[in-house]
């Protein structure tokens, strides 16, 4: 019994110091965020390092970086959130500022080399946004539904949302 009380009183110890909640309170700035692809994870960071992490989808299983509009891949590289507004269908939006201009050469690049059909555009409107109202479950299942966006369970984008300003950086990566 002893030695759960103690376990209990680190814990509540350690949880109260390193929440995410006690630093954005404390008005600890500078968020930046690293999306992984392969362990289907959104990480928010501070200058003092994680904060908190959430589970997300993509648009589709293949988790090479966006080629084109239409084929439901989720871009790679660095971005900024260039938007931030409540949406109709998917509860929070927070655009990126998908394409940069590292995404239109890599997409010249590409069609150049006959990577990219030859009538295909670059596309944009990518962002992380929430889920259908009463569908988190596709995150809990991993399903891959948006055309590249990034899609988090509501609760999570809300708080995320009021966590992250424009102008916070995003870094996709495999």
């Amino acid at each position: 019994m002893k030695n759960c009380l103690c376990l209990l009183t680190l814990s509540l110890l350690f949880f109260s110091n390193t929440s995410f909640r006690h630093r954005a309170a404390s008005g600890v700035g500078g968020y930046y965020i690293v999306i992984d692809k392969s362990d289907y994870e959104l990480q928010v960071y501070d200058k003092d390092g994680w904060l908190v992490s959430y589970p997300v989808v993509f648009g589709s299983k293949d988790q090479g970086d966006k080629l084109y509009q239409g084929d439901r891949r989720t871009p790679e590289g660095n971005f900024t959130i260039a938007s931030k507004r409540v949406h109709e269908k998917w509860d929070r939006m927070m655009l990126l500022d998908y394409p940069t201009a590292q995404d239109v050469a890599n997409f010249n690049l590409r069609k150049s080399r006959g990577l990219i059909p030859n009538g295909a555009t670059l596309g944009g409107g990518i962002g992380i946004h929430g889920t259908w109202p009463h569908e988190d479950y596709a995150i809990d299942r991993y399903l891959n539904w948006t055309q590249g966006c990034i899609s988090m369970k509501n609760a999570d984008v809300e708080e995320l949302y009021k966590m992250i300003p424009p102008g916070t950086h995003v870094t996709i990566r495999k």
